[in-house]
């Protein structure tokens, strides 16, 4: 039982702690957003990450060949996800600096916590990096619940959510901090963009990698 819940944080660390295109947007956004609405969207990271944990478990050696034939759409849509939010990030980075200059009713607060965890729920489902490495995983696990116990299934699934969601929380209080260090309107306006050409950094290289490959 402990074997399976602490493989399940490992495989859940593992996805989490490389900061990519994930992280970055974690820290920006908490950076910029309340508290809870950071705290949605990291929720809805480790939500994925515990459902692809969950996949692994089950479908073993089938769910490696499922990720190999649509790794390259997979990979676009990433791409193209990571190019929405950064587009979104600075709409509304420029829209609050704006309110801040000359202020506007209803522009208080621009993202909704369940805004935030859909797009984080979007962006992680299509994220090469965790559909690669929970690929990986579904190779060294058990095949179906005749391998493993449908008690071990679930340990396995929390431990990845719980790793996971322990490891995004980090990143929200360290932009958090961030945001209080930064905490003027032009610093605020500096953090979303920054955050933004990261992340448009990163979609170039997700989709220079897809084409090379």
């Amino acid at each position: 039982m402990t074997a399976d819940l602490l493989a399940g944080a490992v495989a859940g660390l593992a996805v989490a702690m490389p900061v990519g295109a994930i992280g970055a947007y974690l820290l920006g956004l908490a950076a910029r957003e309340r508290f809870l609405v950071a705290t949605a969207a990291a929720v809805g990271v480790a939500s994925v990450d515990g459902a692809y944990a969950l996949a692994a478990s089950l479908g073993g050696a089938g769910l490696r060949s499922l990720l190999q034939r649509t790794s390259t759409v997979l990979t676009v849509l990433a791409a193209l996800v990571l190019v929405s939010l950064a587009l979104r990030t600075l709409q509304l980075a420029v829209s609050r600096y704006r309110a801040v200059v000359l202020p506007v009713a209803g522009a208080g607060h621009l993202v909704s916590p369940l805004r935030a965890y859909a797009a984080m729920v979007g962006l992680t489902a299509v994220n090469p990096a965790t559909v690669i490495t929970f690929s990986a995983v579904a190779l060294g696990r058990p095949a179906g619940h005749s391998g493993m116990s449908w008690l071990a299934v679930g340990l396995f699934t929390l431990g990845a959510f719980a790793a996971s969601a322990a490891w995004q929380l980090l990143l929200v209080g360290g932009g958090s901090l961030l945001g209080r260090l930064l905490g003027g309107r032009r610093g605020q306006l500096g953090i979303a963009v920054a955050s933004a050409l990261l992340m448009l950094g990163l979609a170039a290289v997700v989709l220079i990698a897809a084409s090379v490959g």
